[in-house]
């Protein structure tokens, strides 16, 4: 199939590399990367598999090659482009243009036991952070508002600026956890806050994604096992907690993705928090943070060894407080293993 892409990390999946102004096109066995002068020094050191083809105007160096290919009918993602471009790229041309959505995380679903390596390292470098941030939080946190929280995990998990982020990490305390995507306020920690954090970080561009709720005492961690003065909050904790581990525990390929969400929704529904669980139950996760395959209710895709997917139950009651429990799996042998 001959397809042309304009994602970065579409891109970087075909060639090992990519840059932020590039085409990528696949025209049976030969491939071009194009881009501009800033980058074709680094895309001739770096390319694996494609001709680099350097352009001031991307789009009319695509067409011309499309020409010169004698391409009659080509694959695009419409998710990725803008009208603009694609209205350059497909005007008065003759070319069959093929609308294929979410083409290359479709080809990119099942991660290679290369993929899995890397991305289970990116896992063990996030954890590791989380480490460091609940022992800086512990030092220096108390009295700290969110926006000094978030400065603070970013440059811990991204270990001052050796890796990047896979997102801009979240820290709520208390009614802010109740905010799935929650932006900082000038909320303070206290000792005795519930402090959500969600966050991860990218190694070899492929990306974590953890996320922990605790009771933020003076010797708190970021372990599972947590203790809340509220017994409403540790009913709903501990019911996060068993629709998490039952989840991973009986995830198997073969079964749709609607189902393993099933595993997490049905254990907070049955407990009364039904209404409160208002997300998925996960997302694929690799190059990009949210990718194939969606574990949701309504998701018919089939689980298969190799996916890499988040099981992240949740139950958020507005104004009082917010619980998520995150972890990363791989589907391997058949089972969820944690990354």
């Amino acid at each position: 199939m001959d397809y042309i892409l304009c994602d970065e990390n579409a891109i970087y999946y075909e060639c090992g590399y990519s840059s932020d102004n590039a085409l990528f096109i696949r025209c049976g066995s030969e491939a071009f990367f194009i881009t501009d002068g800033r980058y074709s020094i680094e895309a001739q050191e770096s390319i694996r598999g494609a001709e680099v083809v350097t352009a001031a105007d991307l789009v009319a160096a695509a067409r011309l090659l499309l020409k010169k290919n004698k391409i009659k009918k080509i694959a695009f993602d419409p998710k990725e482009w803008n009208v603009m471009d694609f209205e350059k790229l497909s005007a008065k041309s003759s070319l069959y243009f093929r609308e294929i959505p979410d083409f290359s995380k479709k080809k990119r679903i099942i991660k290679n036991d290369e993929e899995l390596l890397i991305i289970a390292k990116a896992v063990k470098l996030g954890k590791k952070a989380f480490k460091s941030l609940a022992k800086e939080i512990r030092q220096n946190g108390f009295g700290k508002d969110e926006y000094a929280l978030t400065y603070l995990a970013k440059s811990i998990l991204s270990d001052f600026g050796r890796y990047d982020l896979s997102f801009d990490p979240i820290v709520a305390i208390d009614s802010d956890a109740a905010k799935p995507h929650a932006l900082p306020t000038d909320k303070r920690l206290k000792n005795g806050d519930l402090l959500l954090v969600d966050a991860g970080l990218k190694y070899k561009r492929y990306c974590s994604d953890r996320t922990r709720t605790v009771f933020a005492g003076k010797d708190f961690n970021f372990n599972t096992k947590q203790q809340f003065r509220s017994k409403k909050i540790q009913k709903a904790y501990d019911t996060v907690l068993r629709a998490h581990d039952h989840a991973i525990a009986k995830a198997r390929s073969g079964m749709k993705a609607r189902q393993v969400d099933a595993l997490t929704r049905d254990i907070i529904e049955k407990e009364g928090f039904g209404k409160f669980f208002v997300h998925s139950t996960g997302h694929g996760v690799g190059l990009d943070i949210h990718e194939m395959p969606v574990i949701s209710s309504r998701s018919d895709t089939i689980i298969e060894d190799g996916m890499v997917y988040t099981i992240e139950p949740g139950i958020y009651i507005p104004g009082e407080f917010g619980i998520r429990i995150e972890d990363m799996v791989a589907m391997i042998d058949g089972k969820a293993m944690v990354l």
